[in-house]
């Protein structure tokens, strides 16, 4: 074990290039590269990327702070063992069990599917793929497609697929800055244009594109598509009511549980002081506002603002949290996490 002390890790972001993509991250206080870009990795650990998505090759974050600087979410894994991860299982490649994402639609998406259970267990080379969407900002008429319409067949939308018809058949749900969506593997979906959103999602890249909205050279899966596209109802059971557990300067709000993930949005006030202390790793994406980490024990204390994302190790005794105004973040933890709540 590294004689250093462990603390919270921010990460460099990882970005990609799109079609669909544009500038907007750089209202999140971003240098970005040139071009059109649509996502944004914000905690990656993958020993492999999918081929179609542009990747191939593995794609891990790299920590920007403190004396593990340079050094990837993976090489720290290795280094610290259950100081960073807990009793927290990883994937059967040994890697992170989480991928979180923001995503800028200028354009729409490629409607797509990800693989469903059934299909991941039968392909080796498909990965299980469930995921969410936090809105972090939206034009006026803004959308989101969730789905097929009651009623539709496999046969329907294939004939949809051929004749271009496809959004007929899609659920389009209009949507703004706050709003929050659960897409469980097997579930047809596209991000709409003017659309940014937080993703989080298991640590897969594996997604069938159906239909292209009509752009060309990208290669389209049908057949891998509609063998797993679920045409009935939405499974709703990752959702309860979004509970507000209030707190002394904090409110906590229950968004989505799954068996991979839990997902709480945590806002805080402007004279918010909190403990830091969690059973096993959470993972911070900080939407608005700002504050300090106050480690101890020889650590170093760690400043986060919007846009950023923190991977906090757990069991960090006696640190506090403290903000510089009110402060948003999404809080992901996993299933068997043990943790002390701030609300």
């Amino acid at each position: 074990m590294p004689d250093m002390p462990l603390y919270p890790l921010k990460l460099e972001p990882i970005y990609k290039a799109k079609v669909w993509g544009g500038r907007r991250f750089e209202t999140l206080d971003r240098d970005l590269p040139d071009g059109d870009i649509g996502e944004s990795w914000e905690l990656a650990d993958l020993s492999t990327t999918s081929a179609s998505g542009g990747g191939g090759g593995a794609e891990r974050s790299v920590v920007t702070n403190g004396h593990l600087a340079g050094q990837t979410v993976h090489d720290v894994m290795k280094a610290y063992g259950r100081d960073l991860l807990g009793d927290l299982p990883l994937t059967e490649s040994g890697d992170f069990p989480l991928l979180v994402k923001f995503l800028d639609a200028n354009e729409n998406l490629s409607v797509q599917v990800h693989p469903s259970a059934d299909y991941a267990a039968t392909h080796d080379d498909a990965y299980l793929k469930s995921e969410c969407w936090y809105v972090v900002a939206a034009n006026v008429d803004a959308a989101i497609y969730k789905g097929v319409k009651a009623g539709t067949t496999p046969d329907r939308f294939r004939r949809a697929i051929a004749d271009n018809t496809v959004e007929d058949l899609l659920i389009r749900i209009p949507v703004e800055a706050g709003d929050f969506h659960y897409l469980p593997s097997g579930t047809c979906h596209a991000l709409g244009a003017g659309v940014m959103v937080a993703e989080v999602q298991t640590p897969s890249d594996t997604t069938f594109r159906v239909y292209d909205w009509g752009r060309t050279g990208r290669e389209l899966h049908i057949d891998a598509a509609m063998q797993c596209i679920d045409f009935g109802p939405l499974d709703a059971s990752a959702y309860e009511p979004m509970t507000r557990v209030e707190g002394d300067h904090a409110v906590r709000t229950f968004l989505c549980r799954n068996d991979y993930f839990h997902v709480h949005r945590v806002e805080v006030e402007a004279n918010f002081l909190g403990d830091c202390a969690y059973g096993e790793p959470v993972v911070w994406t900080v939407l608005k506002g700002g504050g300090m980490i106050i480690c101890g024990q020889g650590a170093p204390d760690v400043q986060f603002r919007a846009g950023q994302t923190i991977l906090v190790p757990p069991d960090l005794a006696r640190s506090r949290i403290t903000v510089h105004g009110p402060t948003t973040w999404l809080e992901t933890t996993f299933p068997q996490a043990k943790r002390t709540r701030l609300a």
